[in-house]
């Protein structure tokens, strides 16, 4: 008997599978005769896809990229008219054919027919699409029955800048441009050219329209609003610093220091996967306004003060980024001219040619010679990149007759580090303060 009931369960569940399939095609059709024309969604913030009746018509396969490529060219161009041999340089540099124009028409061509397939053989072309061939030029031109999400932002953003006197539309048509905006225009095509203009002209109006929900948010004192939508932005854009800063700084007049302090810290880590181990300016700012909202207001003792000014790790030199080493090397410096004794400022140079263009080996180099310089240098020296491949040392109290000394030592840790030969290493040595230096203060007194 329960074998029976499950039976019949299992043909009552296809059949109302098959009465919907077969409701949506008969819907589709009387639309399409009775004169309602279905949408057609082309994306191209972000990912690009064309959506015809909510479903992705793009199919993948190694023929259709070369199309799709010439469909993107066409709609970042529509309704303009196009020389074939501004499309061929554009798109076409690495063909061999002899007859580039003749490849292009074949393309042109074919592309007609697979949007004509991909949608439908009963729908009217010209309400979608139509490329057109005259007077030497090509023209391109989306149909009224066409909604292009660049278009869509655009005229929302508009909107919201029409709204002068009414902030809470204004914000609204804003947070609907930004909510469109899924990524770089075209982002899976990083290496195009000729796409370079457009892609910064949508991410200016993106973070533009950004920083104004921000003014409007902030006026509202809406942190929680700023909150979410500084964490919607990094998604698309992780690396944004100013977006960064807007979350930080919501977290704390939100009274969320542990947050910020975390978020932070995740900030550090993020850039040193980059290769980026100075931070800027403003994220250092941050970072002491962050420290501020931990000061207690309270009167406390010199050996609490001395607690959370001592650092918890005291192994091998200290490596700070490069605001905080010149400040160390004024110090320094001050320092020698005040007692005449002095160290050396080092630069360490490695070849460009060891890394062969290579981010990953750059990135491997940073953190290893990080770790074996914070290993052999003394306690009292301190450390920090300037630039790719090019590190500051600055050797507290080294004596001129140990300067050779230190420089193979340094040479040969590096040379086994690294594994390459010591052609590839450059060190040189500038004492903190000169001879020239010493004689003018002793002048001054």
């Amino acid at each position: 008997m329960k074998y029976i009931t499950m039976v019949g369960k299992s043909v009552y569940n296809k059949g109302i599978l098959l009465y919907n399939t077969i409701a949506s095609k008969v819907l589709q059709s009387l639309l399409l005769l009775g004169g309602f024309i279905l949408k057609l969604y082309i994306h191209t913030l972000g990912n690009f896809d064309i959506l015809f009746n909510g479903e992705s018509i793009l199919k993948e396969s190694s023929r259709s990229y070369k199309l799709y490529r010439l469909l993107q060219y066409f709609i970042t161009h529509k309704g303009r008219k196009l020389l074939p041999e501004i499309i061929i340089d554009d798109l076409y540099q690495e063909n061999e054919s002899g007859d580039p124009k003749n490849v292009l028409r074949t393309q042109i061509f074919r592309l007609r027919r697979i949007l004509k397939k991909l949608i439908s053989e009963k729908i009217v072309e010209s309400k979608y699409f139509s490329i057109s061939a005259a007077n030497g030029y090509y023209c391109f031109e989306l149909g009224e029955s066409v909604l292009l999400d660049i278009d869509e932002f655009e005229r929302y953003i508009a909107l919201g800048d029409k709204e002068n006197y009414d902030e809470g539309k204004a914000l609204e048509y804003y947070k609907k441009a930004l909510q469109i905006y899924k990524g770089p225009y075209l982002s899976l095509n990083a290496y195009e050219n000729w796409l370079v203009p457009i892609r910064n002209r949508y991410s200016r109006l993106y973070l533009k329209t950004f920083y104004k929900c921000m003014e409007l948010l902030e006026l509202k004192d809406d942190n929680y609003g700023i909150i979410e939508l500084c964490e919607e932005a990094l998604v698309i854009d992780p690396y944004e610093e100013t977006i960064q800063i807007c979350l930080i700084n919501a977290m704390l007049r939100l009274g969320q220091i542990k947050n910020a302090m975390s978020y932070y810290d995740y900030i550090k880590v993020l850039q040193g996967k980059e290769m980026s181990v100075r931070l800027s300016p403003a994220l250092m700012n941050i970072y002491r306004k962050i420290l501020s909202y931990y000061d207690e207001k309270s009167v406390t003792d010199l050996e609490s003060i001395a607690t959370k000014l001592t650092d918890e790790n005291f192994e091998g030199a200290l490596l700070c980024d490069y605001d905080y080493f010149r400040f160390l090397y004024n110090i320094e410096k001050r320092k020698g001219l005040r007692t005449g004794n002095s160290g050396y400022l080092c630069l360490i140079s490695i070849n460009r040619s060891y890394f062969k263009n290579n981010g990953e080996e750059k990135n491997d180099m940073a953190r290893g010679t990080a770790d074996f310089l914070g290993k052999i240098l003394r306690k009292g020296d301190t450390y920090s990149f300037w630039n790719d491949n090019q590190i500051l040392l600055m050797l507290h109290e080294l004596k001129q007759k140990d300067v050779d000394k230190v420089e193979r030592r340094i040479k040969e840790g590096l040379r086994s580090n690294l594994k390459t030969d010591n052609n590839i290493i450059n060190i040189d040595f500038e004492p903190l303060i000169s001879n020239f230096s010493i004689e003018k203060m002793y002048k001054a007194y």
